[in-house]
């Protein structure tokens, strides 16, 4: 007999350009909708924000800010080179929000099987989770960058 298994679910929302969590929703049940749940949690966005959404957020448009998400192939139907081509500038963008969510499960205790019945433990190990991977992207290393239209200095 196969076990099932519970799982949780959140919503994080990551600013591409820190690589930071900066927001994180209150843990619910993993079969409620992602939709609903950003629904529920009536996040409040800076005005003009620009919001980067998955499929499960279809129908999902706050008030005030530009979101995008890739275009769904039609039912026996191919997309278009164009709607390909921007599917594919959309994923390059996306892979930066992966890329801190595999951050976040760095911490194996977030997607492992979590045993501790008590209220709000799940919620407690997310935040701690997103928190070491802040920890983490604040005192990475910076990428040296050489400004090829900087001002050259010689020494005679």
């Amino acid at each position: 007999m196969e076990k099932k298994t519970h799982t949780d679910k959140n919503i994080v929302l990551v600013n591409i350009h820190s690589q930071k969590v900066v927001y994180l929703s209150q843990t619910d049940l993993g079969k409620k909708h992602d939709k609903k749940m950003a629904d529920e949690a009536q996040i409040v966005y800076p005005l003009n924000a620009t919001l980067g959404k998955d499929t499960g957020f279809q129908g999902y448009e706050p008030l005030g800010v530009v979101a995008w998400q890739p275009k769904k192939k039609p039912k026996g139907q191919e997309l278009s080179v164009g709607e390909q081509a921007v599917n594919h500038l959309l994923a390059s963008v996306r892979i930066v929000v992966e890329h801190s969510l595999a951050g976040v499960k760095r911490c194996r205790i977030v997607k492992d099987v979590l045993r501790n019945t008590k209220v709000g433990f799940s919620d407690l190990v997310m935040e701690v989770a997103c928190a070491l991977h802040n920890l983490r992207v604040e005192f990475r290393h910076p990428v040296p960058t050489f400004d090829i239209f900087a001002p050259i200095a010689y020494c005679e």
